[in-house]
């Protein structure tokens, strides 16, 4: 795997910060824009239909989504303050949303849908401010297992839109139309060439619109009688701002899937960093708030414009690892693009005509992959027993809830049908579950004191009874208080090196001891600083370093004692967290 990553990052042909031609911008901008459109697109229509919404609410949600996605990708790119990512992270209408917001429309209609999608988003705002607090809850695991669960709440109504035939058609003319689409995507993706498979859905919907056409399913008086430019015929839905019980029930729901959406943000927005530079580069937390920030915008504005929330799309990885631009202006030129295709009601309507069977095929493949995503997210982060149960027990936990099997005669309306939503109730097991472990598992010794050499003595006292308690050897001991001490000496050294300063007094430190497979783990917590260790750790194992020999010798003396040397660097905090084997 991290061959592969430093492969692709050696074939970067324009990197974050450079500034590729206008043509090849505008061109790469337009390209990517054309691939995504769809999804930003038909997401919203599958929701409007579902729920048995207008066509005038249906034009103005897909126009706000197209416009708001165009504006929370530029926002990722060019970074303004602290909200923003600064890569090329597509922003579209999410899937993860579908189950509630069907569900809120019916209760409450657009109003019930706006206020919630507003409420929901300022957590995630709250969640961008405070990452470092709840890393350990937040889990790959407890998001692995959320998604997989979107899959299976949402699947039911898939399913019914691509077996039921409109009224006076075949009654097999559905199901044809949705098995030419999902054959051609299916087969495109298994034997096309990679720059080939990112148009797989883009071709599959084409061949399923024309066997729909054939069947007389495509509407084309909707492509004709719709303008080349201008605002849709449907006006702002408004809100409800009742807080009945429709909407305290349907909150912790929406709050639920906004913070798995930022998970999931936080995912793409590591790997977008693993792409876009030549040379490695340790994980920028601060870029992940940044993400997690323009996505809790761009959720805000959904929500103020009536339609959809919106998260980052994960082909932004892979379009960006197989083009080898990763230019932030792409990212500005993707979003300008789907602006001004907003303002383009004929293109919308090509998009919004095709037929519901087709429609559902095209989002099949999605979930599909979607439940192979959170599988695998599950697979890489469950590693040893605990997290294994967790993610099994949580989903199944959670199909059966969405499917009444788990004391209905008891949960029937309990809440407000709190507990009728797989994805809540499975998710909500796996935080639970998580918090369980964290609580009952071996107990974390902590020290605070400041950010200082003077504190090295009662560092080396605290260690030392760490050390004793878990009845390590002296050798152990040993390595324990080299670890500190090279640790806060680089924390230090780089103190000195930012502006040549000393914030010794400025800066405090927490150091958290504890045990993990038998070996210790030890976090040190300071505030925020700006070099990161891992990066000077990496410069080392380099060849000619370039950097003078007294600033290395507490790094190389870590790197000889730990197994591994993680730095985190947030807005407010950096945490370094150290493996020391116990052998």
């Amino acid at each position: 795997m991290q061959n592969e990553v430093s492969k692709a990052q050696r074939n970067i042909r324009y990197e974050a910060d450079d500034k590729p031609p206008v043509a090849l911008t505008a061109g790469l901008g337009l390209q990517f824009a054309i691939l995504a459109i769809a999804g930003i697109v038909l997401t919203p229509a599958i929701v409007i239909r579902a729920a048995g919404g207008t066509d005038e609410y249906l034009a103005w949600a897909v126009f706000a989504a197209a416009a708001i996605s165009g504006i929370s990708t530029i926002l990722q790119a060019v970074r303004v303050g602290r909200i923003g990512s600064g890569y090329v992270l597509l922003m579209g209408t999410s899937g993860a949303f579908i189950a509630v917001c069907v569900t809120a429309l019916q209760k409450g209609g657009p109003g019930l849908l706006a206020t919630l999608v507003i409420a929901s988003s300022l957590f995630q705002f709250l969640l961008a401010a405070k990452l470092s607090i709840f890393r350990r809850l937040l889990t790959p695991t407890v998001a692995g297992t959320v998604v997989m669960l979107i899959a299976v709440t949402v699947m039911p109504l898939v399913f019914d839109m691509v077996t039921v035939s409109p009224e006076g058609k075949s009654s097999w003319s559905a199901p044809a139309s949705a098995l030419a689409a999902m054959g051609v995507i299916i087969v495109i993706a298994l034997t096309a060439t990679r720059s080939m498979r990112l148009w797989a859905p883009v071709i599959g919907i084409a061949a399923g619109s024309v066997v729909a056409a054939m069947l007389g399913l495509y509407d084309t008086g909707q492509v004709a009688d719709a303008s080349w430019i201008g605002l849709p015929d449907g006006g702002w839905p408004g809100y409800d701002f009742g807080f009945g019980g429709d909407f305290w029930s349907l909150l912790p729901a929406f709050v639920f899937v906004t913070l798995i959406g930022a998970v999931e943000t936080i995912g793409d927005s590591v790997a977008i960093q693993r792409v876009s530079w030549r040379r490695p580069r340790a994980v920028d937390y601060r870029s992940v708030q940044g993400a997690v920030a323009a996505d809790g915008t761009g959720n805000l504005l959904s929500g103020i414009a009536g339609t959809m929330p919106n998260t980052t799309y994960s082909t932004s990885i892979s379009i960006t690892e197989l083009t080898g631009v990763a230019a932030r202006r792409v990212g500005v030129a993707i979003g300008i693009s789907f602006v001004l295709m907003a303002f383009l009601p004929k293109v919308l309507a090509l998009v919004l005509a095709i037929p519901d069977a087709v429609v559902a095929a095209y989002i099949t493949v999605l979930l599909a992959l979607l439940f192979v995503v959170g599988m695998r997210m599950v697979v890489e982060d469950a590693n040893d027993y605990r997290k294994s149960l967790i993610a099994g027990v949580s989903f199944w936990i959670g199909v059966g809830f969405q499917g009444g099997e788990i004391f209905p005669e008891y949960l029937e309306g309990f809440a407000g049908g709190f507990f009728e939503n797989g994805m809540t109730t499975g998710g909500l097991t796996a935080i639970a579950l998580t918090l369980f472990t964290e609580l009952t598992g071996s107990r974390r010794k902590r020290f605070r004191s400041q950010l200082s050499v003077s504190e090295l003595p009662r560092i080396r006292e605290f260690l030392k009874d760490f050390s004793n308690r878990n009845r390590w050897e002296e050798a152990m001991a040993h390595r324990l208080d080299a670890v500190a001490e090279e640790t806060l000496l680089t924390l230090l050294d780089s103190d000195e090196s930012t502006d040549g300063s000393d914030k010794d007094v400025r800066r405090t430190l927490r150091l958290t001891a504890g045990r993990q497979d038998g070996h210790a783990v030890l976090e040190f917590v300071a505030a925020a600083n700006e070099e990161n260790l891992e990066d000077r750790l990496s410069v080392l194992a380099s060849q000619n370093t370039g950097l003078p020999l007294e600033r290395d010798i507490s790094l190389r003396m870590l790197q000889h004692h730990a197994s591994e040397v993680f730095h985190q660097q947030y807005h407010d905090l950096d945490i370094v967290t150290v493996h020391i084997k116990a052998d």
